[in-house]
């Protein structure tokens, strides 16, 4: 049976994300993303926070995060883009923006899923700039590690994957529907959910069958 922590009612809003729903994230943590819509379910993350948003992405292929593309979920503006040459500069990027406690949301667009130990260089850097943020009286940074396919980053507090999920068929409807599921999480069981998005805005969670087989461990 799931534990109920994920009830934003008893959950400061300085300590705990909201994601979908219920729904949240813990701040000062490094969480993953992934699957076909991992970008989509980011920029709903992105939508709900606030302040500076540090998306660092690889330099070294030929597709580029169109930040306009982003507008009917979140604001673009407040993205700062860091292009990286390496993978491992990546992750040294996002961990030095999780340090500096400067931002309340970084996210590394990462080809492979790092290690062990360079998830919990993050998780320690994500520590120290809640430190950092709460000195300031600002936010705890959160980190999210977004990858392809089923993920697989040892270490993640927790991982989401989200894909698109079949919506009415007519060209004129201006919902988007998404497959959310929790694969992994601290304390958490997995579980799964049909997020719909009317063209208001609004987010309706509605709990589905968890398909095990559909998620990395």
């Amino acid at each position: 049976m799931s534990l109920p922590i994920h009830d934003l009612s008893s959950r400061s809003p300085r300590l705990w994300q909201p994601l979908a729903g219920e729904l949240s994230l813990q701040r000062g943590r490094v969480h993953e993303f992934c699957g076909p819509a991992r970008i989509s379910l980011a920029a709903l993350l992105m939508a709900k926070s606030q302040g500076v948003v540090i998306w660092v992405h690889p330099g070294w292929t030929s597709e580029w995060l169109n930040a306009t593309g982003l507008r009917s979920l979140a604001d673009p503006s407040r993205l700062i883009f860091v292009r990286a040459a390496r993978e491992d500069d990546i992750l040294w990027a996002g961990e030095e923006a999780l340090r500096s406690g400067a931002a309340p949301l970084v996210v590394m667009d990462l080809d492979t899923p790092p290690a062990l130990t360079p998830v919990r260089r993050l998780h320690l850097a994500a520590e120290a700039g809640a430190a950092a943020a709460r000195n300031d009286n600002g936010l705890a940074p959160l980190g999210i590690m977004l990858l392809a396919e089923q993920g697989g980053a040892q270490g993640a507090e927790s991982r989401w994957h989200a894909a698109p999920a079949p919506g009415s068929g007519l060209l004129a409807d201006p919902q988007r529907a998404w497959t959310l599921t929790r694969a992994r999480a601290r304390m958490e069981m997995p579980a799964q959910w049909r997020l719909l998005r009317g063209a208001n805005g609004a987010e309706t969670l509605t709990p589905q069958p968890f398909a095990a087989h559909n998620t990395a461990t």
